[in-house]
C-alpha cells in the first residue's frame, strides 16, 4: 500500500539522510584539506536535524505509528522498543553534538576528533535507526495496519512542511534552508 504517510516518512528518511551525509562529507573535507569546517552550515544543518525530523518527525512515528504496528504485530516489540529508545535519547544526542561542534569551533583543532568521533557515531546511528524503520516498520504497517489507520497516519503526516522534502518553508525557516542548500555540496545542495 503506497499512502501519504509512507510517501512522507519515505521523503523525510532521504532528506535526513542526505544532510547527515553531507555533514560529514563537509567535516571530512575540512580534515582533508586541513582547514576549520563552515561551522555556520553545520549549525544549520544540525539545527535542522532537531527541527524537523527529531521533533516532528519522531514523535509521530512514536506516537502514531509504533502504536498501531505494536497492537497489530506484537512480534515487532523489542523492535519497537528499540527504536522508541532512540527517539528518547535522541535529544540528548543531538545536544552532545551541539556541545562538541561548539568545543571545536571556540577551542579549536584540540577538539576536531571529540566532534569528529561523535560525529560519525551520531550519523552511523541514526542511519541505522532509519533502515530498522524502513526494513521492519514500514513492511509491517503496509501489511497489517487497517484503511483507519492509514486515515489518521495520512493526515498527521500530511501536516509536516519540511522543505527539503519539496515544500516551501514557512517564512522563520527559509533562511536556514537557504543556507543549507546554497552551501551543501552536490548532490544533494547547490554548493560547491
Amino acid at each position: 500500500m503506497t499512502s501519504t504517510a509512507m510517501r512522507v516518512i519515505r521523503d523525510e528518511h532521504q532528506a535526513v539522510a542526505a544532510v547527515l551525509r553531507s555533514l560529514k562529507m563537509l567535516v571530512k573535507r575540512s580534515h582533508q584539506n586541513g582547514v576549520m569546517p563552515p561551522f555556520d552550515v553545520l549549525r544549520a544543518m544540525i539545527f535542522y536535524v532537531d527541527e524537523f525530523p527529531e521533533r516532528l518527525h519522531h514523535t509521530k512515528e512514536t506516537e502514531l505509528l509504533f502504536p498501531r504496528v505494536r497492537a497489530r504485530r506484537p512480534e515487532l516489540g523489542p523492535v519497537i522498543d528499540k527504536l522508541d529508545a532512540d527517539h528518547g535519547h535522541g535529544e540528548a544526542a543531538i545536544r552532545e553534538l551541539e556541545h562538541l561542534m561548539l568545543a571545536f569551533e571556540v577551542i579549536g583543532e584540540s577538539r576536531r576528533e571529540a566532534f569528529e568521533n561523535a560525529l560519525d557515531r551520531y550519523v552511523e546511528a541514526y542511519l541505522t535507526h532509519m533502515t530498522l524503520e524502513d526494513t521492519q516498520i514500514i513492511p509491517a504497517a503496509r501489511e497489517s495496519l487497517t484503511p483507519e489507520d492509514w486515515a489518521e497516519l495520512d493526515a498527521a503526516f500530511a501536516a509536516n512542511r519540511d522543505p527539503l522534502t519539496g515544500h516551501k518553508p514557512d517564512a522563520q525557516y527559509a533562511r536556514l534552508f537557504e543556507q543549507i542548500v546554497h552551501h551543501t555540496p552536490a548532490p544533494f545542495g547547490l554548493g560547491g
